[in-house]
């Protein structure tokens, strides 16, 4: 009854379903760790946010590793460096295309910290400054790494214009030790400039990864169910067949 399934064309068809159910099964278990590691990021985001401001030298110490306190609230005072700023081009923020201008803040021990000052439309010029004293209060990131697929920055300076906030890079054409994180700034005492607009705090949502997921689950049982229903309707077509033969053998147009 089923001796059809052995057949080239069969046996194409079995491989063709297998690899298709493997292939979605093994999409809704990337969807489900893209899933739990947007949740563990979530909770991280969120457990460093919630703590309350502390100083920059009391989170930022030297043996500290800079994943475990990224996303920290942190203050600091110093003086903006009057060399050294970047902008990171090709951003976007609020429906705009523009750049983020960052700063190096000179601490009283002669050291310095990236400030992401905040962004800025193309157009716009960048603004000087605050000069004097500074006190910021701002969110601690880590340093950025090139994605898969992502422009290069040169290797050596003097860059004005870079594609991220990557702070060994940028430190090397800085004339003193630089912090291993960089602060987006939150508030600036004196005020910054009213041109350039707050980097906005991540979003939390969990993203569509469990609905994608499901459906990728859901679309390797609708091929399992095709494959079955296909084998059942052949085999009925060929029961069928069988039967009409005795039939046509015994009408008279056989004698």
């Amino acid at each position: 009854m089923y001796r059809f399934l052995a057949k080239p064309k069969w046996i194409a068809f079995h491989i063709l379903i297998i690899g298709l159910v493997v292939l979605m099964v093994n999409l809704g278990f990337w969807q489900l760790h893209r899933l739990q590691s947007k949740r563990a990021f979530n909770a991280a985001v969120t457990a460093n946010a919630s703590q309350p401001v502390a100083p920059f030298a009391s989170v930022v110490t030297p043996d500290v590793k800079p994943s475990d306190v990224e996303w920290r609230n942190i203050s600091l005072t110093g003086t903006y460096a009057t060399t050294g700023q970047v902008t990171v081009i090709n951003l976007s923020q609020g429906g705009e295309v523009g750049k983020d201008v960052v700063t190096p803040l000179t601490l009283s021990d002669g050291s310095l910290v990236l400030v992401n000052r905040g962004f800025l439309p193309d157009a716009a010029a960048v603004p000087p400054a605050p000069t004097g004293q500074v006190t910021i209060i701002g969110q601690l990131r880590t340093s950025q790494e090139r994605g898969f697929g992502q422009i290069s920055d040169p290797a050596t300076g003097p860059l004005t214009e870079v594609h991220r906030i990557d702070v060994p890079l940028l430190a090397q054409q800085l004339s003193a030790p630089v912090a291993p994180l960089y602060v987006n700034m939150i508030r600036s005492i004196p005020a910054d400039s009213s041109a350039l607009a707050l980097v906005p705090a991540p979003e939390l949502s969990e993203g569509p990864h469990l609905s994608y997921m499901l459906q990728w689950w859901f679309f390797s049982l609708c091929a399992i169910a095709g494959w079955v229903l296909a084998v059942r309707r052949s085999a009925r077509n060929g029961q069928l067949s069988e039967a009409d033969e005795p039939a046509a053998a015994d009408s008279p147009a056989s004698v």
